[in-house]
């Protein structure tokens, strides 16, 4: 058996690698694991990594974006001004109805903005480029690259085991769609599917824009005339079912992957891309110089889920009345020892990872209380009240 860490880190992408950035404050013993041969491939490697605000009246969701927003923008330029692009955004209504929805919410935007053309335009919006940052981040941190673990086990004393040959005292999960090792029903989490092209273009953009799509600042292409620009969007809900197929989210470079997003898929989406990014600005001498594609987890709620795994077996054999919607305080559910997990971070990884990272090593470290909209526990409350005529004990 190899030696043992205090904390190992299964998922190499912002959310992983921000929390082994935020966790080396306080422990030297760490391992980032991921089954790709670099950090930031998958979701993460297929991102816009744009930073913008999230627009509506005042809610829950709204005011976690906006704070996490706040948090990461000063997070990334304290990291390093060179790696982020804070250029501002404009962002422009699709059609008259969304025009009409921009009006109505003027005054609750979170910040500062001008009218810009057809559009808004916001200070704060910025760019950062997903590889550059999760390298940074992870600069000084033990790695395992292109492994996978196959067997995640728990020992007696509450060691988890690795592929038989890894032990660990914490194992937290950053592994977004990919979830084969949280074996809790409760946690359910949707892949949708987004692509990112860059091109290649004469045109010299000098700002990020949002309509259907997103449209990047362009950056000059060294030795040439040319510009580079990021286009990116979500795009897919594949109905794959998972038990049975989980091909795509599990293939290492889902680029390579011809079940379900196929050559044909890749090729319309990215003519589709440019389009939308001509209904914005017009792009002159347009060539594809790079496609990456990744699902991108969400939550049927669309909140992130941070913190400790509730075990549904043993908290509903302590509390049977939970299944009648009895209301049981969080602290004292029964959840699964030395396990964490940050996922559910959607198309906003780039806003939202640090910020949860950094909420979860507090958490970890210094017992900080996770809210309860983020917290896993809500989502294991609502499932056990649909359980009430179902046998438990045989899940």
């Amino acid at each position: 058996m190899n030696k043992e860490y205090d904390y190992v880190i299964i998922g190499a992408g912002i959310a992983g690698c921000s929390l082994a950035y935020f966790l080396k404050k306080y422990s030297k013993s760490i391992l980032l694991i991921d089954r790709n041969s670099n950090v930031a491939f998958g979701a993460s490697g297929a991102a816009g990594a744009f930073l913008s605000p999230l627009l509506g009246k005042p809610n829950d969701f709204k005011d976690l974006i906006a704070k996490s927003l706040i948090f990461s923008t000063n997070f990334y330029k304290n990291l390093s001004e060179d790696l982020i692009s804070n250029c501002g955004v404009c962002r422009i209504p699709k059609n008259g109805e969304d025009r009409d929805k921009f009006e109505s919410y003027k005054p609750y935007m979170d910040f500062k903005y001008t009218q810009m053309d057809d559009g808004y335009f916001f200070e704060i919006g910025s760019q950062v480029t997903p590889s550059l940052i999760c390298e940074k981040l992870t600069k000084d941190i033990e790695k395992k690259l292109s492994y996978n673990v196959e067997k995640l086990e728990q020992n007696q004393d509450s060691t988890w085991i690795i592929n038989d040959e890894l032990c660990a005292k914490n194992i937290i999960l950053t592994t977004g769609a990919d979830i084969k090792h949280i074996k809790e029903e409760y946690f359910d989490i949707r892949g949708v599917w987004g692509q990112k092209i860059d091109v290649s273009t004469t045109t010299q953009t000098h700002i990020n824009y949002h309509k259907e799509c997103s449209v990047s600042k362009a950056s000059k292409i060294e030795g040439s005339d040319l510009y580079k620009v990021s286009i990116g969007a979500t795009h897919h809900k594949f109905n794959c079912d998972k038990n049975i197929c989980n091909y795509c989210i599990e293939t290492a470079n889902i680029n390579d992957c011809s079940k379900c997003y196929n050559n044909s898929i890749v090729n319309s989406d990215s003519v589709k891309l440019i389009a939308l990014a001509n209904d914005i600005i017009k792009l002159e001498n347009v060539e594809v110089i790079d496609v990456k594609i990744g699902a991108r987890a969400s939550s049927n709620d669309y909140f992130p889920m941070i913190g400790k795994l509730v075990d549904s077996k043993k908290s509903i054999e302590k509390f049977p009345h939970l299944l009648n919607g009895t209301h049981i305080k969080n602290s004292m559910l029964e959840t699964v020892n030395n396990l964490y997990v940050i996922n559910g971070v959607g198309g906003r990884g780039f806003v939202l990872s640090p910020y949860l990272a950094n909420e979860l090593v507090e958490h970890i470290i210094n017992d900080k209380q996770i809210e309860d909209n983020l917290s896993n526990h809500r989502l294991f409350k609502r499932w056990a009240k649909k359980q009430k005529n179902k046998d438990i004990g045989k899940k």
